[in-house]
């Protein structure tokens, strides 16, 4: 009998398990992408995942203006700075953050940076956790970017996606 009730539960354990590891295993729609770089003697890093136009309209349409945005797909975007850094006019300490945008149909957009780096999305967003909050220019490009791309550059970083490029503009502070 005892032997019946180990063998159950080892067949029970079996098929429990599979469908965990089968989910495990199931390739992200918007695959999670990273990119690490230098703004002077800082090293940033970019964790975000990146979606695809697909032929979709991104800009007022899947990703309304004047409303805080990911800026990339699934979780929340996180920005990482191992020195402080002068973004704008302020002061963003060393460390990690959610990284989140406002779209403006004419205007600067806002880039903000949240004390809250792991979130799921936009969904529990709170403004009181803003460590700095930045405007940032976005410029419409001609050629069309299919996937979300995030760039760091010795001056700043910049996101591109479908036909918009916004560019944030960093430095170190010394």
């Amino acid at each position: 009998m005892k032997k019946t009730t180990n063998i159950v539960l080892l067949l029970l354990a079996v098929a429990l398990s599979v469908p965990a590891y089968a989910q495990k295993d199931k390739p992200r729609v918007s695959p999670p992408e990273t990119v690490t770089g230098m703004i002077n003697k800082a090293t940033i890093t970019i964790n975000y995942s990146s979606p695809s136009v697909k032929g979709r309209k991104i800009w007022g349409a899947l990703v309304p203006y004047d409303t805080v945005w990911r800026a990339g797909a699934n979780e929340a975007t996180t920005f990482q700075t191992d020195k402080n850094l002068l973004i704008g006019t302020q002061v963003l300490p060393a460390g990690k953050y959610g990284f989140f945008l406002i779209p403006n149909k004419t205007g600067q957009w806002i880039a903000i940076f949240n004390k809250v780096p792991n979130q799921w999305g936009a969904f529990k967003y709170d403004k009181t956790q803003d460590q700095i909050r930045v405007n940032a220019e976005a410029h419409t490009q001609n050629t069309g970017q299919e996937m979300l791309t995030y760039n760091i550059a010795s001056d700043g970083f910049s996101l591109m996606w479908e036909n918009v490029t916004v560019f944030i503009p960093a430095q170190q502070n010394r």
